[in-house]
């Protein structure tokens, strides 16, 4: 973190934010924290356990208030995790070259995007409960590895997914979203500190800013924000994260 173009307290401001609007809609913040990192200077190495623990602080409280209202069903998040817990531990093993690395987080945050600003028309597909499960197992694998190698939890995917799937109402994706974010980030963070060692000091001020700024978002955003507003608003600051990100990558190759 020693690395980083803006002083460590001015990123945990900035993350606070991030962290509220992020968990108001059910999700932990990775896709922005990724981005942002990349953005200010922090190394390929450090910026997916990092993005990974604040995964973990903003989803737990998150998690448990869900499991508390019924809203999780381990029935439906099962074959997701099944599959995405051995690929974010294998995620979290790979090391790719910075250019590959910055190339997948922009794809990603694009992805995350279009989902938000052009989610598609609410339909809900006929499956067999087979053809439910294949899917399930797939998409889990997919999500897992991205959430290993880049530090991006893979709700923004998980929660539409479910829903489009026909496998559950909007809260139970949103609870299942928030399971797997956390599960996922443990298990590509178990596997990364293995072979990183990173000074546990400059997390302190990141860890408090998006526990404060998650609990609040958590707490506040399920009574008193409207879920298509936060969600456009988290659309502005991937839209922004993409442009600054894509402009490093111009520089890096010029």
């Amino acid at each position: 973190m020693t690395d980083l173009l803006i002083p460590v307290i001015l990123l945990a401001i900035i993350f606070a934010f991030v962290a509220f609007f992020y968990a108001s809609v059910g999700l932990g913040g990775g896709s922005s924290y990724t981005a942002l990192l990349a953005i200010f200077g922090a190394s390929t190495a450090t910026i997916p356990m990092v993005s990974l623990t604040l995964n973990i602080v903003v989803t737990t409280f998150g998690s448990i208030l869900f499991l508390r209202q019924g809203h999780a069903r381990l029935r439906l998040i099962a074959p997701f995790l099944l599959s995405s817990i051995p690929m974010a531990y294998l995620g979290g093993m790979l090391h790719l070259p910075k250019g590959f690395f910055y190339a997948l987080l922009l794809l990603s945050l694009s992805f995350a995007v279009i989902k938000i600003y052009f989610p598609g028309p609410a339909i809900s597909l006929s499956l067999t409960k087979r053809q439910q499960l294949a899917v399930a197992i797939s998409c889990g694998a997919l999500l897992g590895l991205i959430a290993g190698i880049t530090g991006i939890g893979g709700g923004v995917y998980l929660v539409p997914l479910i829903i489009l799937l026909g496998l559950g109402s909007a809260k139970e994706a949103a609870a299942c979203g928030a399971f797997f974010i956390w599960v996922n980030s443990v298990s590509g963070l178990l596997a990364r500190v293995q072979f990183n060692s990173i000074d546990i000091v400059y997390y302190v001020p990141l860890v408090v800013a998006v526990m404060i700024g998650g609990i609040t978002g958590t707490i506040l955003g399920a009574g008193h924000f409207k879920s298509g507003t936060m969600q456009r608003i988290l659309g502005s600051i991937l839209v922004v994260a993409i442009f600054l990100l894509g402009r490093k990558m111009f520089i890096l190759v010029v």
